[in-house]
């Protein structure tokens, strides 16, 4: 059985000082932390890291756009337990004026991935990811779409049609 959300979130602040609960956001009796983004990574692996939490999964990351409020982003990390059976939401905030965070892709594969995704999406910059690339919008997309600033009546660039063989959207590497 795992442990109660009130259980989690004293453990997570012992572990992560910076960590501040947000009791207000209990939802579904899951807890919910707020991490400052200068620390958010050493919040995360010390979260995965520690035997009694053992957060060993990334389930999901997503980006929260509060047009108007500052920090204007919000990385939202849902991580789980599978030993353990419990899980936490982990936010950070991102300034607009600066849209980039640490990559947790050193701690879990899984955030390969959505981290592209949160990418090309939003445009918040996940320093130290290995491949930051477009994964839904063609490479010439101008804009990140689901940012709530984003002209929903702006017109794109007509782009030709791509063999994907002779001119794949991704870089030709060495040894393919």
């Amino acid at each position: 059985m795992g442990l109660t959300p009130d259980e989690i979130v004293a453990r997570v602040t012992a572990l992560a000082p910076d960590a501040i609960p947000a009791p207000a956001e209990l939802v579904r009796g899951q807890a919910v932390v707020v991490v400052p983004r200068e620390r958010v990574l050493d919040a995360l692996r010390a979260l995965r890291d520690d035997s009694g939490l053992a957060f060993d999964v990334l389930a999901d990351l997503t980006v929260v756009d509060y047009l108007g409020r500052e920090p204007r982003f919000e990385v939202v990390y849902q991580l789980n337990s599978l030993s353990q059976h419990h899980r936490v939401r982990v936010k950070a905030g991102v300034p607009g004026d600066d849209p980039s965070i640490a990559s947790a892709t050193p701690l879990w594969n899984s955030a390969l991935w959505a981290e592209r995704e949160a990418w090309d999406l939003f445009g918040v910059r996940f320093v130290g990811h290995p491949d930051l690339r477009r994964i839904l919008m063609y490479p010439e997309f101008e804009g990140h779409p689901l940012r709530r600033d984003y002209p929903v009546n702006k017109r794109q660039l007509l782009v030709p049609e791509r063999d994907p063989i002779d001119r794949p959207w991704y870089p030709k590497q060495e040894g393919r």
